[in-house]
């Protein structure tokens, strides 16, 4: 198990800040006061939690050109038909996978090919779940063409996660199951899959980024 790149200013920060309040707590307190012993240990413990946000598991890498995988952990909370507007203009499927805090948050490439289209929103901070929060919260919007088919995937911020990482910029060729960006501290990914694809997953199945396959490509 590794730290991914992306928390380890985040946690130098709260190392730095948990080493000062303890600090601060041992010079104003006894060695043997209780408030000092449990608010060390409580520290410990934040830590960890905050830790495990930014966990970096290995994962054996689903890679099939017929397939579309999972670009994140989570469960799936929608699968729908419905009209995509900021890209294709026309009716598509659209699969959305909710991260929840425990999950890792690390997002992967769900097909590989050339990044056709990359564009950041800024915008609200709603729920997740909230239907809205695809077109109208803070979000990043990615469309790969993999020789067959066109997918866009988009990144959304949540009412915790506010902050969107990105790395693939347009023009580049990209390979499936790589790393592609991470929303910090939980919140929701869409894909939006040509009519016709045929979907692999059901509401409230929880998928692995990189691993679980979503759907077939229609050809």
């Amino acid at each position: 198990m590794y730290i991914h790149k992306e928390g380890f200013a985040t946690l130098l920060i709260l190392v730095v800040a948990l080493i000062a309040i303890n600090f601060g707590a041992y010079c104003a307190l006894s060695a043997e006061d209780l408030i000092q012993i449990v608010l060390a240990a409580a520290s410990v413990i934040f830590f960890l939690m905050v830790a495990s946000f930014f966990r970096n598991p290995k994962r054996n890498l689903t890679q099939n050109d017929d397939l579309v995988i999972s670009p994140c952990d989570g469960k799936v909370v929608v699968i729908e038909e419905t009209d995509e507007n900021e890209y294709f203009n026309d009716r598509r499927i659209q699969i959305s996978i909710f991260m929840s805090p425990a999950n890792v948050h690390i997002n992967r490439n769900p097909v590989k090919g050339k990044v056709e289209y990359v564009k950041y929103h800024p915008g609200k901070y709603l729920v997740a779940w909230h239907p809205k929060s695809s077109t109208e919260n803070e979000r990043n919007t990615v469309v790969i063409n993999n020789g067959t088919a066109s997918i866009l995937f988009r990144q959304i911020a949540g009412k915790v996660a506010r902050k969107i990482v990105c790395y693939l910029k347009g023009g580049e060729t990209v390979s499936q199951g790589s790393e592609m960006g991470f929303i910090k501290f939980g919140s929701r990914v869409d894909l939006f899959l040509p009519i016709g694809s045929k979907v692999e997953v059901k509401l409230q199945d929880l998928v692995r980024g990189g691993e679980s396959i979503i759907a077939q490509i229609k050809k």
